[in-house]
């Protein structure tokens, strides 16, 4: 097995190669409040949005854009997440929550196609797809891809991830809305994250994952609670040119010992290590997104599990 670490400065920008394929860590966000105000890792709390993105993208080689769940990006603002970072960088956005079924703040709708939302639901905290004529939703599928052009355009954009509710399970209009993904995100690379089990008991496991594959549809590998109907990380594949892992956190284990809510020890990143390297063998690209935002542990987990994957007769790669 060939690994090289890539970049000048190992800490500058982590990413490792494995057997070909560029394995990429980083955070679900570079400006949450408890990073930000736990100033370990930035080196000033009175930083600009502007010089905390340089600064996080001059130490890792993506992010993902949760921010997206609660209101969909808008070209300008994609524009400038690309012309803010530089050459290697990218970022995987998730996708707003009307689009994958979820509740959703109703301001967060385009002002012009608020009038279409349907009269009973107009004074509701929450908005849903179903609220929507078809034609209206499509243009929301719409509007929200033509916003990252500039992102696709630029080399910045990873994957668009898709995150399904627990009660998205495997029925016949399930299979036609991930069918459908293809079209209404044409061109841009696309994974999705499938909570209920029910995609993965017994052989339909199997089934799942083909079907992905064979659409060229990405999935995200979940480390995270134990809570019921949440995937387990015993399902670990990768069905398309990037695969990704969401490392949520763990609950705590009763009678063991642990620092923090979401931190995971070097051991719990270790045993993922040769999961790791079987996706990198299968992928183009891996990415490895910390979604345990607390303080430092998102940021800290990243780097960590970048210097794990890369120990071992690690020699520098090309600048």
């Amino acid at each position: 097995m060939s690994e090289t670490l890539l970049g000048p400065d190992p800490p500058a920008r982590p990413a490792v190669e494995i057997n070909g394929a560029l394995v990429r860590a980083g955070t679900t966000s570079w400006a949450d409040r408890g990073l930000v105000r736990d100033g370990r890792f930035y080196p000033r709390k009175t930083m600009s949005a502007r010089d905390r993105l340089a600064y996080y993208s001059g130490r890792f080689a993506m992010a993902e854009i949760a921010t997206t769940f609660r209101f969909p990006p808008t070209p300008d603002l994609s524009s400038q997440w690309a012309h803010r970072t530089p050459d290697g960088f990218v970022f995987d956005i998730q996708a707003w929550s009307l689009l994958v079924g979820r509740p959703t703040l109703p301001d967060s709708l385009w002002p012009d196609l608020q009038g279409a939302v349907m009269a009973s639901a107009r004074d509701r905290r929450r908005l849903y797809a179903a609220h929507l004529p078809a034609e209206v939703l499509e243009e929301c599928w719409a509007r929200f891809a033509h916003a990252l052009v500039p992102l696709l355009g630029a080399g910045r954009l990873g994957v668009v991830t898709l995150s399904y509710p627990t009660w998205f399970s495997p029925r016949p209009e399930a299979w036609d809305e991930l069918e459908r993904l293809t079209r209404r995100l044409p061109g841009l690379p696309v994974a999705v994250e499938l909570r209920n089990p029910r995609w993965f008991a017994g052989d339909a496991c199997d089934t799942t994952l083909e079907w992905l594959e064979s659409r060229g549809l990405g999935f995200v590998c979940v480390d995270g609670p134990a809570d019921p109907g949440v995937q387990r990380r015993s399902v670990v594949a990768a069905t398309s040119d990037t695969a990704l892992v969401r490392f949520a956190g763990r609950r705590a284990v009763e009678g063991e010992p642990w620092t923090s809510p979401y931190r995971y020890s070097d051991e719990e990143l270790a045993a993922w290590a040769p999961a790791v390297r079987d996706l990198a063998s299968s992928a183009k690209e891996v990415h490895l997104i910390m979604d345990n935002c607390w303080r430092s542990d998102a940021v800290d987990n990243a780097a960590a599990l970048i210097r794990l994957l890369s120990e071992g007769g690690i020699r520098p790669g090309p600048t």
